[in-house]
């Protein structure tokens, strides 16, 4: 991992290009006035995004799929007052 340091006014020049660098594994110091302020790296892989499995292999849902089960709500309206 190369290191890099760089002045305030190049840094603001070249943002982008060493943005680039840093995510290509550079680490870029920042200095004002000759003093090191800040470092630039990159930041961890962001986890790719959970795909589902689809282990119970459902391929279609009937359009009533949610719909309320009379015998079911019967069953649950049997305890109320």
């Amino acid at each position: 991992m190369s290191t890099k340091s760089v002045n305030l006014y190049e840094a603001k020049t070249q943002l982008s290009r060493l943005v680039d660098e840093a995510a290509d594994g550079a680490r870029i110091v920042i200095a004002k006035n000759g003093v090191p302020r800040a470092m630039l790296v990159a930041l961890a892989s962001p986890k790719r995004r959970r795909r589902p499995a689809n282990a119970l292999k459902i391929a279609h849902l009937a359009d009533d799929f949610d719909a309320v089960d009379p015998e079911i709500a019967t069953l649950f309206e049997r305890g109320r007052p």
